[in-house]
């Protein structure tokens, strides 16, 4: 099968050829890279790919969990919440972008997704659980492990509108994350990478063997991939590999 060749602008392989692609970056230097090779005119995400020597067919070694990122990602998630009676003034309040039960239920059933995370009360689960072949390919469906299903809904929502990221394997077992914009400063990316990957870590299942973390890259929305020297970052977070 043959490949098609992209060209690449002037500016673009100019920026592309800063990134010596056989290089371990210190993390701090990588994002201060990712960031400088940027070229794009508008302000580029800056994601995290992390690929984790864990076999994601097991039940002991899925890892999914959620982190609240220090400087948040650089954009405010709509949030959904299913929820009745006075919950439904607390998640308006706490800023929810659309509160309801049954017609919420239905509206999606129909086809809307116009959102980025969906929070649920217990009481509500059973029938918010028929949207699961809809919402859970996706990502969105409520789980209690991600804190998503709670009938502390206010607090649910804002920590999410604040910057908290739901994290999750592949079937390849790698994660793909956001931590910031382009337009971040370095020191906050790097505090945002460092939260990151300190609960990644922390997620390890005891079951594993061998290299936990197998590699890092990161890259921003259309700039080359920037590989993180893994013992580096153990070593940022405080954990040695």
């Amino acid at each position: 099968m043959k490949t098609k060749n992209v060209k690449l602008s002037k500016k673009r392989k100019a920026a592309f050829d800063k990134v010596d692609r056989e290089k371990m970056y210190a993390p701090a230097e990588a994002l201060g890279l990712a960031k400088d090779v940027a070229t794009a005119n508008f302000d580029e995400t800056v994601e995290v790919h992390v690929h984790l020597g864990v076999d994601p067919t097991k039940a002991d070694q899925q890892i999914r969990g959620t982190v609240v990122l220090p400087h948040g990602t650089g954009k405010t998630a709509k949030v959904i919440v299913f929820a009745q009676g006075e919950k439904v003034k607390e998640a308006e309040d706490a800023g929810a972008d659309e509160v309801g039960g049954d017609e919420l239920v239905e509206k999606v059933q129909k086809g809307w997704l116009d959102f980025e995370a969906a929070v649920a009360t217990p009481d509500l689960m059973a029938k918010v659980g028929k949207l699961g072949k809809i919402l859970g390919p996706r990502g969105l469906m409520p789980n209690p492990k991600t804190g998503t299903v709670t009938f502390d809904v206010g607090k649910a929502v804002s920590d999410i509108k604040g910057g908290k990221v739901e994290y999750r394997l592949d079937k390849f077992a790698i994660m793909h994350l956001i931590i910031g914009k382009v337009s971040f400063e370095k020191d906050q990316l790097i505090e945002n990478f460092t939260a990151l990957l300190s609960e990644i870590i922390r997620e390890k299942p005891a079951s594993t063997k061998g290299r936990y973390i197998k590699s890092i890259s990161v890259s921003t929305t259309m700039g080359p991939g920037v590989n993180v020297d893994t013992v580096k970052t153990s070593s940022l977070v405080g954990e040695e590999e």
